[in-house]
């Protein structure tokens, strides 16, 4: 059975029971699609088995609650101890980006979203991204927020014609994209001014988590660093602001 709930003030879709969670865990796309697997804590049955097992599969969350969670998220429903949470919106492939970059006859221009977690970020970004022609966005699957209707609304429609890929590990993906003649950019205090950046040919610009940045492994697979200066009092900006910053200096780069 399926129902629409909000976790984590994300808006998503619950699926519970047997039959419906094991379908969705054999789907091709349910390692892109499930954001949670939740199983009931205590309950031993080869059902509880067979979706765990599933879940591992596809390198799932997942999370064992008490059987009145179940119950609650669930609204009295037949849940069988077993419930999954999925993105309302479907998740790209990385080859669409490519696919989408070749329709238009351009360089790939990719952005790269090290663990975003505010939707309201990944909204805007999104909406940045489609008005300067990025081809497709890549965000990791775990500590990241996802596709909801929070980040659909703040986008402005842009989430349907933006693709989406989230991807297990950013690394192997970043060292992937290189292989294809990628050149990656990243942001650090001490990197290039922004306003030198030449983004013309296939590039992918990465972007860090709200708080915390790059992350150091991400960040050693970068090949060039860029900076914004600033001279204000407060010495960094909002995510989705500096996201918008170098998108459109890349923008302009890329068509003068």
């Amino acid at each position: 059975m399926q129902k629409n709930l909000s976790e984590n003030s994300e808006e998503s879709e619950l699926v519970f029971g047997h039959h419906t969670v094991v379908e969705l865990l054999k789907s091709p796309t349910a390692g892109q699609r499930v954001n949670k697997v939740l199983v009931q804590k205590g309950l031993k049955s080869s059902h509880i088995g067979e979706v765990i097992e599933l879940a591992k599969r596809s390198k799932l969350i997942v999370q064992e609650v008490p059987k009145n969670k179940l119950d609650d998220i669930s609204n009295g429903g037949n849940h069988q101890g077993m419930a999954a949470y999925i993105s309302p919106y479907q998740y790209a492939e990385l080859d669409d980006i490519f696919k989408a970059a070749k329709a238009k006859n351009e360089d790939p221009f990719i952005l790269i979203l090290d663990k975003i977690e505010d939707p309201h970020n990944l909204g805007s970004i999104l909406r940045t991204a489609d008005a300067v022609g990025v081809h497709g966005i890549i965000v990791p699957k775990h500590r990241s927020t996802g596709l909801t209707s929070v980040v659909a609304k703040t986008s402005t429609g842009a989430v349907e014609h933006v693709p989406v890929v989230r991807v297990t590990n950013l690394v192997n993906t970043i060292n992937d994209l290189k292989k294809q003649n990628i050149w990656i950019f990243g942001t650090a205090m001490e990197g290039n001014n922004y306003r030198t950046w030449n983004a013309k040919g296939a590039v992918a610009l990465v972007i860090g988590n709200e708080g915390k940045g790059v992350s150091p492994l991400v960040q050693k697979q970068v090949d060039q660093t860029l900076s914004i200066p600033m001279v204000g009092h407060v010495q960094s900006l909002n995510a989705s602001v500096a996201t918008g910053v170098l998108l459109y200096q890349a923008f302009a780069s890329r068509h003068s």
